[in-house]
């Protein structure tokens, strides 16, 4: 079993009085059912699981009453040796997003109070969905947590980096002191494998097991085309499931447009790049679509590098990542696997190291940014950190930082103090810069 952080999420809900039904978003393949349902076994001493994907004719279930007592009946009489009891039970809703009624009595559940409730989706984010029932979700009556890919320090655990040598990092990381050479080295090695496998567990356990990059670059391939089988999929009034092919086309162009607007010089994302001639809005709802099931994730353009950099966002003017840096790796040519690992790559390197930097901040669930002027200032990423706002540069080589130094220096137009540059160094703090390894992002984050 992968280790992972959300199972200490779920204790704490667990522990948690008068809980509310617990619903868990991510990507499809992110492992949420396999950690519900170990989380289930190890924690509950009687289960009832549902999955609406898979056995449709469940869904009738919630057609008619959310008196808790007839679902009861109705869940027990249509599963079988499903046991119901009270105060000792978890009922697990798989695929909540196929049956909207499910979601609906979750507010039932949390005021009858006698059950605790798990529910899992992959595609719960996508706005018109469920065109009938998307106004249904039980607003005040349901926790919501995020499950994403596993980050650099899951990806870590996996490999069977000891703690203590974590904590070691931690302290490094604080302390601002150099790792030592050896593990430093060993990081370096395993963070340039961890850009190529990505955090999807199935590929992470495939690496584990065999060390085999073709085979994770397959199966890797294989969750790309399972996600555009997605594209445009909704759900009818009756329930059954359709694809909007006029959508699926957009979808596809935007998704498939990706690694390119990455290759530009200002990777500013732009419709015109997708199809000449074609009106950007037909392609807005689907970078929505994209960004709504967790594939994508946006870095806006700031009018100031200033904090709140939420209320400095240029709306219409940002970049675009993939939330997996394994996915997008798969998504270009074969040999990039080998380019990365033994540091062949030319001009792109930067755009797959700015990448794996976004899909490590959108792991902690963060909001990206970045900064950008025509007058050639570029910084990567700006974020809080420990109270302020930071620069982030992501060097793939060890160039200067000329932006980030300029805009530190220029006391009279921007009221930056702190500069983080991100390359294959080990920690050492310049001035008002602190330079760190890429295997330390996963600790750039703000309590």
């Amino acid at each position: 079993m992968l280790k992972r952080k959300i199972y200490d999420d779920l204790l704490k809900w667990k522990n948690t009085k008068n809980k509310k039904p617990l619903v868990i978003k991510g990507l499809r393949q992110v492992g949420k059912t396999y950690i519900v349902k170990k989380f289930a076994e190890e924690n509950y001493a009687n289960v009832i699981y549902l999955d609406f994907r898979k056995n449709q004719e469940l869904r009738f279930i919630f057609n008619h009453s959310f008196i808790i007592n007839d679902l009861i009946s109705q869940i027990t009489a249509n599963i079988r040796d499903a046991h119901a009891i009270p105060y000792h039970t978890l009922i697990i809703l798989d695929e909540i997003q196929d049956c909207p009624n499910a979601r609906s009595s979750l507010k039932y559940f949390y005021e009858d109070g006698r059950y605790d409730v798990i529910c899992t989706g992959s595609l719960l984010g996508i706005k018109g969905y469920s065109k009938k029932h998307d106004n249904a979700i039980p607003v005040g009556y349901e926790e919501v947590v995020y499950m994403k890919p596993l980050d650099f320090e899951e990806f870590m655990w996996a490999n069977g980096i000891e703690d203590n040598i974590i904590e070691e990092l931690k302290i490094c990381f604080r302390e601002c002191k150099e790792v030592l050479p050896a593990i430093h080295l060993r990081l370096t090695d395993l963070f340039r494998k961890y850009i190529c496998v990505g955090g999807m567990p199935e590929v992470v356990n495939s690496f584990i097991e065999t060390g085999d990059l073709n085979r994770t670059l397959k199966l890797q391939r294989n969750i790309l085309e399972s996600y555009q089988d997605d594209f445009g999929r909704h759900l009818k009034d009756d329930n059954s499931l359709y694809v909007d092919q006029k959508e699926l086309a957009s979808i596809l162009a935007v998704f498939r447009s990706i690694p390119s607007q990455l290759a530009k010089e200002n990777k500013k994302f732009q419709f015109s790049k997708i199809k000449e001639k074609e009106k950007s809005d037909n392609f807005k709802r689907a970078l929505e679509w994209l960004e709504d099931s967790g594939i994508i994730s946006r870095s806006y353009n700031l009018s100031i590098p200033e904090l709140p950099l939420e209320g400095n966002k240029i709306n219409d003017t940002f970049k675009v990542y993939m939330q997996d840096s394994g996915l997008f790796v798969a998504m270009l040519e074969d040999g990039t696997q080998a380019d990365i690992l033994n540091g062949n790559l030319l001009i792109y390197k930067g755009a797959i190291y700015e990448n794996i930097i976004a899909d490590a901040f959108s792991k902690m669930n963060r909001k990206l940014y970045y900064f950008h002027r025509n007058s050639g200032l570029e910084i990567d990423f700006v974020t809080r950190f420990r109270g302020k706002c930071t620069l982030i540069e992501v060097k793939a080589t060890n160039s200067k930082s000329k932006s980030l130094n300029t805009i530190l220096d220029d006391k009279e137009h921007y009221h930056v103090e702190r500069g983080i540059k991100i390359r294959d160094g080990n920690i050492k703090q310049i001035g008002n810069v602190l330079y760190l390894p890429y295997y330390l992002v996963f600790l750039i984050q703000e309590y």
